[in-house]
């Protein structure tokens, strides 16, 4: 198994990065907000998790050892493969995933494109006891401000590192603003893979 790749980011795309490994670029697929993480040129480190079929060897990388112990429990469910697994990723953080899992939030598992009710009633009869307990503390700890600061960093890094300006990506920050804030004003932390899409839909209809 290839636990972690390091090295220098060779180029990034919307839905992967290449990493550059002893002379080898190493194509690994990643949630947007681990992209966020990411610079090209820059060194990085990215812990991954290599999914093996009769015809192809496919490499999912992830910016903390957390987030793919996620992404490893979640394809223990049932009808849940990687692509699935990464997409529940890119919707929810771990943390978010836990809580709604443990709460049985039906409504934020459907969230996820290819997830309907019955299957995500069957995600949370299988993982329930599998996922971990929420760090719900986490969240609490930070204020509003805090939150805010996070997600416009994420987004504004992760659309550099796509190649777009700063200034493009606070021209793309003002748009999804409003999302962000119904989301602070509903008691949630801000998913920073969403917002980077929403800016990223908004960019390309300028």
């Amino acid at each position: 198994m290839i636990a972690s790749v390091s090295g220098r980011v060779a180029a990034l795309a919307p839905d992967s990065a290449v990493v550059e490994v002893g002379g080898v670029g190493v194509l690994v697929h990643c949630t947007p907000a681990t992209l966020a993480t990411l610079r090209a040129g820059e060194q990085a480190r990215l812990a991954t998790s290599l999914v093996v079929r009769e015809d192809s060897l496919t490499l999912y990388g992830f910016a903390t050892d957390d987030e793919r112990t996620v992404f490893e429990m979640l394809q223990t469910a049932s009808g849940v493969g990687p692509r699935l697994a990464l997409a529940m990723l890119a919707v929810h953080a771990p943390n978010s995933l836990r809580v709604a899992v443990a709460s049985a939030d039906v409504k934020a598992l459907t969230m996820v494109p290819g997830i309907g009710q019955k299957g995500a009633q069957r995600i949370i009869l299988e993982l329930k006891d599998k996922l971990g307990t929420p760090e719900q503390a986490v969240d609490a700890a930070l204020n509003g401000r805090a939150r805010r600061q996070m997600w416009r960093e994420q987004v504004h890094a992760g659309l550099v590192g796509l190649g777009y300006s700063s200034r493009d990506a606070d021209e793309a920050i003002a748009v999804v603003s409003p999302q962000a804030d119904a989301e602070e004003a509903a008691g949630r932390v801000p998913e920073v893979a969403i917002l980077l899409k929403a800016a990223l839909r908004a960019l390309s209809v300028r």
